[in-house]
């Protein structure tokens, strides 16, 4: 067993493009902290929190860290959020 945890912090918004832009916003505010990986965050439904929807494009780019783009970006990856 591994001494890693990860913490779930449930917010409720009432569509999948609220929910992923919520959630853009509070891992732009987390990546300063250390702990945190912004480019892993994902949304689900409540009632199917199996079926999870990326926020962030899924795509490694260097050093094994995710793009934090959106997953449907058009060009390439990058690790620096770009103003849509």
């Amino acid at each position: 067993m591994t001494e890693r945890w990860v913490i779930h912090l449930p917010v409720v918004v009432n569509d999948l493009l609220s929910a992923q832009r919520l959630a853009r916003v509070i891992a732009h505010w987390t990546h300063v902290l250390p702990q945190t990986e912004p480019g892993g965050t994902t949304v689900s439904p409540e009632d199917d929190q199996n079926a999870r929807h990326w926020v962030f494009c899924d795509r490694r780019v260097r050093d094994g860290q995710r793009c934090r783009l959106r997953p449907d970006h058009d060009g390439a990856c990058a690790r620096r959020f770009r103003v849509r």
